[in-house]
């Protein structure tokens, strides 16, 4: 087994399971407890795992609050999401990525991309990309900073982005049904969203199918504004139609 594909399934179990022991991930990948280890040092020092004694957890970082608790619901539905997604982007794009729990998982599988531009209101994200050292240029959006999801929101934020023109615009959203369109549960978040699209040529937007038909406080988009939404199962047949309806491309995870 190929080491990047060993230590992604290394990240996985952790994030499934919320820690894992050596000898769990030994047993689980056919291999000696050493490489398990030396893979664990190599994913702690790049911030995917926190190493402790015997094993591994999440990151301190992003198991408090609320952002961890967003980033171990559905892990694995939004894991295979991210991984879908990286396809749809190409070398010398530039792209504007929010602050979710998706786009965190979305932003690890971009790290393995050359000469891209990011902007990013998300901390996270933006250490998730930088330390890859993959010659990709990243913008830290400053602002009002909120700890609780390591991100910078409001009016400064917003200034920011007007001076950016982007290829894609990657979002996560907190609902979407077939009246509306694309929802968030924050209203500084939104507004963030919302200029960030009305920066970017295309909008892609990442969403697990427990968001389909359900309902936000805060507008996001209509149907139509979204080039393409990527989830790991395909939406209920109105939500289908709408999409179909308003030229949506529908990507769904394997």
């Amino acid at each position: 087994m190929k080491v990047k594909l060993r230590q992604e399934k290394i990240v996985d179990y952790v994030r499934r399971n919320s820690s894992a022991s050596v000898e769990e991930l030994a047993e689980l990948l056919t291999i000696s407890r050493e490489t398990i280890r030396r893979d664990l040092n190599e994913l702690s020092q790049h911030g995917r795992i926190q190493k402790i004694h015997g094993g591994a957890t999440i990151p301190h970082r992003l198991g408090e609050g609320t952002f961890g608790q967003r980033m171990s619901e559905n892990a694995e539905a939004k894991m295979a999401i991210a991984r879908a997604a990286v396809k749809l982007f190409k070398r010398g794009e530039t792209l504007f990525i929010d602050t979710g729990a998706t786009t965190l998982f979305f932003a690890e599988q971009l790290a393995d991309h050359t000469d891209m531009t990011i902007a990013t209101n998300s901390i996270e994200v933006a250490k998730t990309i930088c330390a890859a050292e993959n010659n990709n240029q990243v913008f830290l959006l400053g602002g009002k900073f909120a700890l609780g999801n390591q991100q910078t929101v409001g009016e400064m934020v917003i200034s920011q982005i007007a001076n950016f023109r982007a290829h894609h615009a990657v979002l996560t959203i907190g609902a979407i049904d077939t009246h509306t369109g694309a929802m968030d549960f924050n209203s500084e978040e939104s507004q963030v969203a919302k200029a960030m699209l009305k920066q970017s040529q295309n909008l892609t937007v990442l969403v697990d199918s427990s968001k389909f038909n359900q309902l936000a406080s805060f507008k996001v988009c209509s149907m139509k504004a979204i080039t393409s939404l990527v989830c790991e199962a395909a939406p209920p047949a109105d939500l289908a139609k709408e999409l179909s309806a308003a030229g949506v491309k529908v990507v769904i995870a394997d």
